[in-house]
Parts: structure tokens; sequence; C-alpha cells
């Protein structure tokens, strides 16, 4: 009878590990809700990231035993005719929390700040006046009552394509696969360039940027978990040591501002 080798066995128990912590902080988030909904709390987090950079299987793995009926995603198409006359946050505005809800944003109006200024779909006046009163509309968010998160998803240029060659071989991913994701990995130095305006222009002392290393989606999801917890209030929390996160995935807005500004003339070297 064969033996399994260290490495498969390695790979099993690190598996195993990666479930018992996904459950214990899936409890942890059942608590967190049920604070929110009990004292009629109001949180908003936002998931932004290059594509395939593990936004989706992050908010999956969040909401996954929740209570939809206090929590939800919003995954909004692309603007209609009418949408497209508005004011450009109003289409958003209508999905914000009320009392007792946590609401999740899969992309949400940072398109702006990088999508849509690099594929065109927006005018430079547009995108530089969005940059402009992107952090007063979250000031008032916040001003407001919303627990505000914006997280930010950093994915390797390598791995991003990786992620889309599995894409393009598996049906039950090929659903992913979209016009811009085929020019993503030629637009890279681009997308580098308005995320790094993204981060300067709105990252704030009252609504700064996490970001989320997430080469290994599972760390990233873990990490990414753990720092919403560890920044929510609630009753029955766990210690506080098991929800610490690993400085190396988990980093700040300001620290991913200083690494990008120390390698603008090394793009190779620039985080995803």
């Amino acid at each position: 009878m064969a033996t399994k080798s260290n490495s498969e066995l390695g790979e099993r128990y690190k598996s195993m590990k990666y479930n018992e912590e996904i459950e214990i902080l899936q409890i942890e988030l059942l608590k967190m809700q049920t604070h929110v909904k009990k004292h009629g709390k109001r949180l908003a987090l936002i998931f932004e990231g290059r594509d395939a950079a593990g936004k989706g299987g992050t908010l999956k793995r969040i909401t996954e035993n929740l209570n939809p009926r206090g929590a939800r995603v919003v995954a909004l198409e692309k603007p209609s005719d009418r949408e497209r006359t508005q004011w450009y946050f109003q289409r958003y505005v209508t999905h914000l929390p009320a009392g007792g809800e946590i609401v999740l944003f899969d992309r949400s109006w940072y398109n702006r700040a990088m999508v849509e200024p690099v594929m065109g779909y927006c005018t430079d006046e547009q995108h530089k006046r969005f940059l402009k009163y992107a952090p007063m509309f979250e000031e008032l968010l916040v001003r407001s009552g919303i627990q505000l998160f914006k997280f930010y998803f950093s994915v390797s240029k390598k791995e991003q394509e990786n992620r889309f060659k599995a894409r393009e071989t598996d049906p039950l991913k090929q659903y992913k696969l979209s016009p811009v994701d085929k020019q993503a990995q030629e637009l890279w130095d681009q997308y580098s360039i308005r995320k790094f305006e993204m981060l300067n222009a709105t990252n704030r002392t009252l609504t700064p940027w996490t970001i989320i290393r997430s080469d290994d989606k599972k760390k990233a999801r873990i990490n990414c978990i753990k720092s919403i917890l560890v920044n929510v209030d609630y009753e029955g929390k766990i210690a506080k040591k098991k929800l610490e996160y690993d400085p190396e995935i988990v980093i700040s807005g300001i620290d991913e501002i200083k690494i990008m500004e120390e390698n603008l003339l090394n793009p190779e070297l620039l985080p995803g």
C-alpha cells in the first residue's frame, strides 16, 4: 500500500488548519452581525483590487454563514443610460446600509479610480473630479455613523496571469472572464499608476485603505476577516491574540504608498 508523500500530508494538514480557522472566524462574524443588528450599527465594506485578486472568494467566506436579511453583497452592473446622467455616487447611495445592516461592495465607486480611466470609460476631468470628491463623500458617510472599511486586494502580475489561465480551462470559472480581464496584463503598468494616484488622493485618517496581499488566497481570506473583526466592537469576542493578523499580508494604505514611492522607477517591483 503506497504511503502519502510528506508534501501531500503537509498540504492536507494546512487545509485542515485553514478550515478550522475559517470556521472560528465565521462564528465571530456571526457574533459581530448579532451586535450590529442589536445596536442598529451600519457597516459598509468596500472590496477593490485588480481582476483575479481574490475578492470574490473572500466575500463568499465572509457572508456564507451570515443571515442574508442583514448582510448583502452589492455588485453593480455597468451604469444604465439614465444612471450615466446622474451624480456619480447616486447609484451607490441607494445601497448603503440602514441600521442593523452590513453591506459589502464587490467593487464600488472606485471603478472611477482605476478601471474607468485605464479603459477610457471616463474622461480625465471626471477622474480628477472623482479623486477630489471621493474623500468628502466618504467623510460624510463616516460622520453620519457608517463604519467604513476599504480593502484593496493586491495580487502579483505572475499570479494574476496564472489565475486567468485557470479561468480559461475551468468551466466553473469561465463566467468570470471578461474583455477587461484580457487586457489586464497588457495594461498592468497603467493600473499601477492609477492605483498610486488613488491611494494618494483617498487614503485619509478617517477613511484609510487596508491592503491585502492576496497571492495566497487562503491567507488573504483569513487575514482580511481578522482585520475586520479586530476593528469592530461586539459582545463575546474571542481573545485578541486569536485575531492578530499577519503584517506581511495586511498592509496599511500609508505603508503601501511608501512602498510604491520607493519603486516608481522600477515598475516590476511595484505591488499589484
